[in-house]
């Protein structure tokens, strides 16, 4: 067995050939006439002569002159099947020696640990029962470099070598010395002043090295999401009011002291605008623009936002289609004032070429199905050409999180009016696995299991399956979910869960609730959508032996009397959001509305209302303002009061510094359990500064925060007898008001919450607890 490793050099042979065949042609000399026939193959086994033969065209009179010798020589070479071709003449004959490539029988890779083989053979474009071609080889190196750079690690060094199996057959073997993982140690931002570095750094994928980098993998140096992340640099400027911002430069260096690169991103912020006059001007004959104004986002004197501005150009493109002028299209002219900085837009309608979509070319997705991507799709094949649909249709895409990187693009179709579009998606992977345990002040001891794919086996369908064991609850919680249910943009899901929750130091009683959950999702807009459900589920209290010997709450007692019950109810969800942030939000509104209706069938009758909104509001550098408001109401309807299992119980997530079910209306019976029962109606109002902690890196996620909480629960309206013992209930609707500071970490697993508040106004039987904290599984 013979190893040989592939040195890259020009061959001289090209040029020897072209030499030769002008000394053998001085000039004037008329080239000699050459019969198909009388060109001699050499040195061919298994390419047919025939074949060579094909690549060689005479001139219109019928000569072969050094010029087509030479197109010849080259053509054969471009071919990849000869490793050496030489051209003489014999006479009036030519005479064609080649010497043929040799097959290749295997292609594999040694030492690579970090990349799996089957990610290498898809990178390479050397294959099993190909020619070994050396320009290929020197490219393949050249991508494979490329997939090690793509993870970090830029300290990698390749050596192909062959081995030799004889009868022309040899081995690729590309010899791969990984290196070490060259990661981003430090980003810094130079020139900006309107936000800190926080929520810059917020903005970008990319993250300084930490603890937990190896989870998230976001400290991986790789150019293209460099290159990204000035993009999105720019345009979280560009919509929060700096129409001019540009992020002129990325330094990258490496920095032997932090053994790391170090990134800095040069920005130049501009001035701050607001929008001005905001108008339609149509040049398309019967086209009323009128009716094209209650498409527009921008709004004038609203801080300037260029997403806004995308927006009303793709909402005019649509609407303008549904009218029947599919080739109209919008653009968005700016006239700036920098003395009043106010930039006026006008959307400038004009009519298109008329183009039409003559295919859609999807590449580069191994996984993700072909018709998951088309679906993104306004248009289709056949479909008149927009550009702006088009774009909507990749920003769509790439927002699935389904791949690494998406690109469309444009090229000429078979005629003048008709585009070809070429669409770029490359995989990631969608899959997660998670075994975890955590603690919580409310929930105890609590483990984890939660396996899923949001793009099963490519469908674009996304399945969770979570199981969890813990001191106060156990359960198994099984969901799908269909992003186009039935070839729409609604959003189809089922689940089915079982619960278990127990006794503890906050109530005497337990409940078991198992059931299923029907969901459709449709979107009204950007930041509106409506979730429509059916839920079926039983519920029951249960009761355990108590070794206080105190006398469970007779509330409690009754409800557990009455056995398990089955709610089927109807209930929707509205949604609206402005947050430029879904995880860590810095400005924009939150609101959810959120209605159930039992009664349609089942045991129980009820009708449950909670709002919740949330305002955000960066206030300086790294100081973040937020204003919540919530509150809800239920009440039985048909002669039925609420169940207990479905009443309001006022505890931290309303008013910090109370415990679980610690506030709200309570059994004052003496020598009971003195539970909370529940109220029908609560109101909870919070005042929060948000800040980053000085000193730590903002990679880790960290945030401190200063919090004023006020809110009640009241209105018990559930039985005032039990038997023939009266129900003393405390019922007043007593305001609950606390102050404190908090911590939290946006960790890769979730949130962890730590607070300490201290109840300013409170009821003489309320429960406090100034201490709280939470740990999401890790």
């Amino acid at each position: 067995m013979h190893r040989q490793r592939l040195r890259f050099q020009v061959s001289p042979a090209l040029l020897a050939a072209v030499l030769g065949f002008c000394a053998l042609s001085p000039a004037g000399a008329e080239a000699p006439t050459v019969e198909g026939s009388s060109i001699r193959v050499e040195g061919n086994r298994r390419i047919d002569a025939e074949a060579v033969r094909a690549y060689f065209h005479p001139t219109p009179d019928g000569h072969y002159d050094a010029e087509t010798l030479d197109a010849a020589l080259k053509a054969l070479l471009a071919t990849g099947l000869f490793d050496e071709v030489k051209i003489g003449l014999a006479g009036r004959g030519v005479i064609v020696q080649v010497t043929e490539a040799k097959v290749l029988g295997r292609v594999a890779f040694e030492g690579n640990r970090k990349i799996k083989d089957s990610d290498l053979s898809a990178t390479v474009q050397s294959k099993a029962r190909g020619s070994l071609q050396r320009a290929t080889v020197q490219a393949d190196v050249g991508r494979i470099l490329e997939a090690y750079r793509h993870i970090g690690r830029d300290d990698v060094s390749i050596v192909p070598e062959t081995i030799d199996r004889g009868n022309d057959r040899v081995d690729l073997i590309f010899r791969i010395a990984e290196g070490g993982k060259t990661t981003v140690r430090q980003i810094n931002f130079v020139g900006n002043r309107a936000f800190g570095r926080r929520q810059l750094a917020a903005v970008i994928n990319t993250s300084a090295s930490n603890l937990l980098s190896f989870l998230t993998h976001s400290d991986v140096y790789d150019p293209d999401r460099i290159a990204n992340d000035r993009e999105r640099l720019r345009l979280y400027y560009r919509n929060h009011g700096y129409a001019d911002a540009n992020v002129a430069d990325s330094h990258v260096e490496y920095d032997p002291a932090l053994h790391g690169f170090a990134v800095t991103f040069a920005i130049d912020e501009g001035e701050a605008y607001r929008f001005g006059n905001i108008d339609i001007e149509c040049n398309v004959p019967g086209l009323d623009a009128s009716a094209l104004r209650s498409r527009l986002f921008a709004r004038t004197g609203a801080e300037f936002d260029g997403s806004a501005i995308e927006k009303s150009t793709e909402a005019l493109a649509i609407e303008m289609a549904k009218l029947g002028y599919p080739f109209a299209h919008a653009l968005p002219r700016t006239a700036r004032d920098p003395l009043t900085h106010r930039i006026d837009v006008t959307f400038v309608i004009n009519q298109g070429s008329r183009s039409y979509v003559e295919r859609i070319d999807i590449r580069g997705n191994g996984r993700t199905r072909d018709y998951v991507i088309r679906r993104e799709f306004d248009i289709a094949e056949g479909d008149a050409f927009n550009q702006t649909l088009v774009d909507r249709a990749e920003r769509r895409l790439k927002n699935l999180n389904y791949f690494r990187s998406v690109k469309i693009s444009t090229r000429p179709g078979s005629s003048s009016d008709r585009v070809v579009l070429d669409v770029e998606a490359v995989d990631q992977p969608t899959g997660n696995f998670f075994v975890s345990g955590g603690y919580s002040t409310t929930d105890g001891w609590l483990g984890e299991v939660k396996l899923g794919d949001r793009n099963f086996y490519g469908t674009g369908t996304a399945l969770e399956g979570k199981f969890s064991y813990g001191q106060y609850a156990r359960g198994v919680d099984l969901s799908v979910s269909e992003p186009h249910f039935l070839g729409s943009r609604a959003t189809g899901g089922a689940e089915l869960f079982a619960r278990q929750g127990f006794a503890s130091s906050y109530q005497s009683y337990g409940s078991d609730v198992y059931g299923a959950n029907l969901t459709l999702g449709t979107p009204i807009s950007e930041q509106t959508g409506v979730q429509w459900r059916y839920s079926i589920y039983n519920q029951d209290v249960t009761l355990s032996p108590l070794a206080s010997g105190a006398t469970v709450s007779l509330p409690i007692q009754q409800a557990a009397l009455a056995g398990p019950a089955w709610v089927s109810a109807v209930g929707t969800t509205t949604t609206y959001s402005t947050l430029d942030n879904s995880k860590s939000p810095t400005s924009g509104i939150n609101s959810q509305l959120r209605q159930d209706l039992a009664g349609l069938g089942g045991d129980v009758r009820f009708l449950r209302t909670t709002e919740d909104v949330r305002y955000y509001h960066a206030l300086n550098n790294g100081l973040v303002g937020m204003v919540r408001a919530q509150g809800g109401y239920v009440t039985g309807w048909g002669g039925q009061q609420a169940p207990l299992l479905n009443s309001f119980f006022g505890g931290p997530s309303m008013v910090r510094g109370f415990a679980p079910n610690g506030f709200g209306p309570r059994d004052v019976t003496a020598g009971s359990t003195m539970d909370n029962v529940g109220g029908s109606m609560y109101w909870a109002t919070t005042a929060e500064l948000q800040s980053g902690i000085p000193g730590i890196p903002d990679e880790y996620g960290l945030k401190a925060s200063a919090f004023v909480d006020a809110g009640s629960v009241f209105r018990y309206t559930g039985p005032t007898t039990f038997g023939a013992q009266p129900v003393k209930v405390a019922n007043a609707n007593i305001l609950r008001s606390s102050v404190g500071v908090g911590l939290s970490w946006a960790s890769p697993f979730g949130a962890l919450t730590v607070n300490y508040a201290v109840p300013v106004t409170k009821a003489a039987y309320d429960v406090t607890q100034p201490f709280s904290f939470g740990v999401s599984p890790f």
